[in-house]
């Protein structure tokens, strides 16, 4: 691969130049959190927005708007002494010579921090690759929200039965939080939405499976909140099979092990993630789940000047051996606790080590439902709900972003009416994306 030999344009200076690939949770807290006038900074991201990735499911789902959970990164850190946005792709690491590779020119480095965090993880199932739908990002929660009523609009138009059952059946694969709150929006859809919207479909048509390879839902989280989750979504009419594991997906048959496949039209894929990170890290620094190992500071190993926070990095230790939860909050607290470690470094301070506070983990299934563990405290119920709404709606970006998903919500709460059922863009799975030339259409 030929790679660009000219400089990306930056202005010069005198203060040493930190480079930050990644705009999610843990490189906009690093960056918030850096001394001003100590640092060039330039962010690296391949799109120029930061979006908040715990509410993407209510986009798929038509319940809010995406400019709603996006905010622009040269918006986010306007005035901001010093600081220098590149919407560009990261190619490869040049450790030796201090460069970043982009695909607009390389970037020279005092110190690098990969925030890249995390993409789908399908587990080399290629087919489900090609025709499912993952959820990481805006254009991931667009496609879904297109898919979805494109599949209702072509159930109401058949005359064939099974065709319609098809465009009808939709299948959720994970019960992590992601799985949990998706089927959650569908059967709320399907109650309060697909009446009013689709007349000539009976609510039975539709119908919505949670498909989980493990022997309950919400891994991460108590084992009450597991079986809360499952009688909340048991209750919605959604079909939850557990200890069911995909095999394949061709676009049109689920194959499950040891159990009947599934006809549909729509998979919704959550069932893992993996680290998503540049060339030019060598592979013993890569480890399980495909993140950057590194050192009780968020060292990658092996390297004075490269760092890692968030999904990306994995910090290997007697309390996380499969290093941190791959969720906001370690992403957060990464962020900020190397802002403090790089000024330490610039005055020749020790460095110190960093400490993960679990703050709790909190799920949503559907308007008033909602699972949470705080501390050794477990809430259901209501009041997990409220408490799940107050804190997402403190962590959006932006205070007109904060008003508009209230507002949502409120209308939402009141109505049951969701946003704007839009088909802006016909979504075509990869599969069909990538159909030879002259191949027709089926």
């Amino acid at each position: 691969m030929s790679y660009p030999t000219q400089p990306v344009c930056l202005p010069d200076t005198n203060l040493p130049r930190l480079v930050v690939v990644g705009g999610g949770f843990a490189g906009m807290n690093l960056i918030k959190h850096l001394p001003k006038g100590r640092f060039q900074v330039v962010l690296i991201d391949k799109n120029n927005f930061h979006q908040f990735q715990p509410l993407l499911y209510q986009v798929a789902s038509a319940g809010i708007e995406p400019d709603s959970i996006a905010m622009p990164l040269r918006k986010r850190f306007k005035g901001y002494p010093g600081f220098y946005f590149r919407m560009a792709e990261v190619l490869e690491i040049d450790a030796v010579r201090r460069r970043l590779i982009t695909d607009i020119g390389w970037i020279a480095y005092d110190y690098l921090v990969i925030a890249t965090g995390s993409e789908t993880n399908y587990f080399g199932l290629h087919d489900v690759q090609a025709n499912a739908i993952g959820m990481k990002s805006i254009r991931d929660a667009l496609n879904m929200r297109s898919l979805i009523l494109q599949n209702l609009e072509q159930a109401v138009y058949t005359c064939d039965k099974q065709e319609q059952q098809a465009c009808t059946t939709f299948v959720v694969v994970g019960g992590g939080p992601a799985g949990v709150e998706m089927a959650g929006a569908l059967a709320e859809f399907k109650r309060y939405i697909l009446p009013a919207d689709y007349p000539e479909l009976h609510q039975e048509d539709m119908q919505i499976y949670l498909l989980e390879a493990g022997n309950r839902l919400l891994a991460g989280m108590s084992e009450k909140a597991g079986q809360k989750a499952l009688k909340y979504l048991q209750d919605l009419g959604v079909h939850v099979d557990l200890g069911a594991m995909v095999q394949s997906y061709d676009g049109e048959t689920v194959r499950i092990k040891d159990r009947e496949p599934l006809r549909a039209r729509t998979v919704i894929w959550t069932a893992g993630v993996k680290g998503s990170h540049p060339g030019g890290i060598p592979r013993e620094v890569v480890g399980a789940g495909n993140r950057l190992l590194v050192d009780e500071y968020n060292r990658v190993k092996g390297f004075e000047r490269i760092f890692a926070i968030g999904d990306v990095a994995a910090m290997v230790s007697d309390a996380y051996p499969k290093g941190h939860p791959m969720v906001a909050q370690p992403a957060i607290q990464q962020g900020r606790h190397l802002a403090g470690n790089l000024l330490r470094l610039l005055e020749g301070q020790p460095l110190r080590p960093f400490v993960y506070h679990d703050k709790g983990s909190m799920a949503t299934v559907g308007k008033r439902k909602a699972v949470a563990d705080i501390g050794k405290r477990r809430l259901a119920g209501r009041l997990a709900w409220w408490l799940w709404s107050v804190v997402h709606l403190l962590a959006i970006s932006g205070f007109r972003n904060k008003l508009l998903v209230m507002l949502n919500w409120m209308w939402s709460y009141f109505t049951y009416e969701k946003g704007n059922r839009l088909i802006i863009r016909r979504y075509k799975p990869r599969a069909q994306q990538q159909k030879p030339a002259g191949q027709p259409e089926t």
